[in-house]
C-alpha cells in the first residue's frame, strides 16, 4: 500500500523588501532562495527613505504557504522592513505579511479580491475591548486591518515606485 500525498497547490506572490542594511541583503537572498528552491539574485537599489539601506521586489511562484515560509525565514531580523503577499487559489486563501522593527509581524488572510478577511472571534474580541473601555473600536479595527503597519511602511513603498521587478519560480 502506498501513501498518498496531498496535491500541491501552485500560487504566486511578491516579496517587497522595503529596507535592509547591505550586510543583510545576501542573507535575505539565501533565505528566500531556500524557501523557493531556486537561486535568488535580485536587483537591490538604495532606499531613499532610509540612508544606508537597500530595497528590492521579487515576484515569485510556488506552493501555497510559501509566503508564510518566507516570513518565517526572515523572522528575527529586526533591521529590515518587508511585506510578503500570496494570491489565493481555488483551494487556499491568500495571505499578507508585513514586518517593521517597531511593530513586529502582521498577518492577514486575504480573499479573492485582496480584501482582508477578519475571523469572527477577533472581531468579537475587538468589540469587547472597546466596550470595556480599554481602547476604541476604530483603533482595534485598524489593528486588525494592519493600518499601523501600512502607516509605517507607506514612506518606504513610495520611495520604491518604478523599481524593477524580477519573477522567481519555485522548482516543484
Amino acid at each position: 500500500m502506498t501513501a498518498r500525498t496531498a496535491p500541491r497547490t501552485a500560487t504566486r506572490g511578491v516579496l517587497y523588501v522595503h529596507s535592509a542594511p547591505s550586510a543583510l541583503c545576501p542573507h535575505i537572498e539565501w533565505a528566500v532562495g531556500g524557501v523557493l528552491g531556486v537561486a535568488v539574485n535580485p536587483s537591490w537599489s538604495p532606499q531613499p527613505a532610509q540612508s544606508g539601506s537597500y530595497r528590492t521586489e521579487l515576484s515569485w511562484s510556488g506552493e501555497a504557504g510559501s509566503a508564510a515560509a518566507i516570513a518565517s525565514a526572515l523572522r528575527g531580523w529586526n533591521h529590515l522592513r518587508y511585506e510578503v503577499t500570496e494570491e489565493p487559489t481555488g483551494a487556499t486563501e491568500g495571505a499578507r505579511y508585513s514586518f517593521t522593527p517597531d511593530l513586529g509581524i502582521f498577518h492577514a488572510v486575504t480573499g479573492l479580491h485582496g480584501d482582508i478577511m477578519i475571523p469572527e472571534d477577533r472581531l468579537k474580541a475587538a468589540v469587547v475591548k472597546a466596550a470595556l473601555g480599554e481602547t476604541t473600536l476604530v483603533t482595534e479595527i485598524d489593528k486588525l486591518l494592519g493600518k499601523p503597519w501600512d502607516d509605517e511602511l507607506e514612506t518606504f513603498r513610495h520611495a520604491g515606485e518604478g523599481a524593477p521587478v524580477r519573477w522567481l519560480h519555485q522548482v516543484v
